[in-house]
């Protein structure tokens, strides 16, 4: 594969405050990679300084290995091929389906843009709809719609800036699925704003997480979960507590459920005390555990429950237990630590 987006050491500001500060990172042709953060954290700022509506105060941004934006010089947004997919999708009302499809596309026959706006509605499941108008959609449809509709004039990537909030969980799940597929089913790059870890790690290759105005860790899903870089993160992505711990060895930590052995090596030295990161897959069910803890909490997943849990010296863990295993509130249940890959962070008092 080969580099298609090359940002690199931007910054952003407005009035008096950086938006974004030296930050870079590269997208790979081919590649859905997602911008994570919270509110504020510069990430729609990132999207709108590659789309060409921000200008930079220092860095540049390349595509395909020709530079479109740095200071003083910005190629105008209508000319980086770039489709995007806004929020509020942005559909003309007055239009039919068809006719937003190809809005953006010129220099060819009536026939040919029909042609075009049909063939990108089936891909997008709505094939049927082509001569409806926005307001006889549901919001999930002119989802679709919009999609169809930055695809049509064939960009080299594809923006989408918080695309999904709107819609309820359930439908932002299926269609978060169903533009995963559809961009890569065309090998289109896509490039995506969300403030919702789970869109990010269901739909994302590389996601970028975001924290005034910096990424603090560009890396797999997988990875970031797992083998967060720094508490922000950790905390940030999937649950989890911490526990204390000491460390007894590069590879071990004393904690108070005994000594966890961990499959790489601990980056503190030996005798630092620490925060122990605990995501709910290290603590299992084991009725034949000597250890046990008390339900405080519960929360319903479908094939899986998540209990938070009291430990008998007060400290509190999570825990997925499948559902058929269901525990009122207050019942003592046991519990072993199943954690060979753990992530210690210096101690925080």
């Amino acid at each position: 594969m080969s580099t298609i987006l090359d940002i690199n050491s931007i910054e952003c500001r407005y009035k008096d405050r950086s938006a974004v500060k030296d930050l870079s990172l590269q997208v790979e042709e081919g590649d859905l990679v997602c911008l994570l953060g919270p509110s504020g954290c510069g990430k729609t700022t990132v999207l709108r300084a590659i789309a060409g509506f921000e200008p930079l105060l220092v860095g540049s941004i390349a595509l395909h290995g020709e530079v479109i934006s740095k200071p003083g010089f910005t190629v105008q947004p209508e000319k980086r091929n770039l489709g995007m997919v806004f929020q509020d999708y942005a559909l003309f009302p007055h239009m039919d389906v068809c006719s937003n499809v190809s809005f953006g596309i010129r220099n060819i026959s009536k026939i040919a843009r029909r042609h075009i706006s049909t063939s990108l509605l089936r891909a997008v499941g709505l094939g049927d709809m082509a001569d409806r108008f926005p307001h006889e959609l549901s919001g999930g449809q002119q989802q679709r719609v919009a999609l169809a509709r930055a695809l049509a004039s064939q960009p080299d990537i594809i923006l989408l800036d918080e695309p999904f909030s709107n819609l309820d969980v359930d439908l932002r799940e299926r269609l978060g699925a169903d533009v995963r597929r559809i961009l890569k089913g065309q090998n289109i790059t896509g490039v995506l704003v969300t403030h919702d870890q789970n869109e990010a790690l269901a739909l994302a290759d590389y996601i970028g997480v975001m924290h005034e105005g910096h990424i603090l860790q560009w890396d797999t899903p997988y990875n970031l979960y797992h083998k967060p870089d720094n508490r922000f993160v950790a905390d940030f992505i999937g649950q989890g507590v911490f526990l204390s711990g000491t460390l007894r060895s590069d590879y071990s930590v004393e904690t108070e459920f005994g000594i966890i052995e961990n499959d790489h090596k601990f980056e503190l030295g030996p005798g630092t005390e620490v925060d122990l990161l605990m995501r709910p897959d290290d603590v299992v069910p084991d009725s034949e555990s000597d250890l046990h803890a008390t339900v405080i909490k519960k929360a319903f997943k479908g094939a899986e429950t998540l209990y938070t849990l009291r430990l008998p010296t007060g400290s509190v863990v999570l825990s997925m237990f499948p559902s058929h295993q269901d525990f009122a509130i207050g019942t003592r249940v046991g519990v072993r630590i199943a954690a060979d890959h753990v992530v210690a962070f210096p101690k925080v008092n």
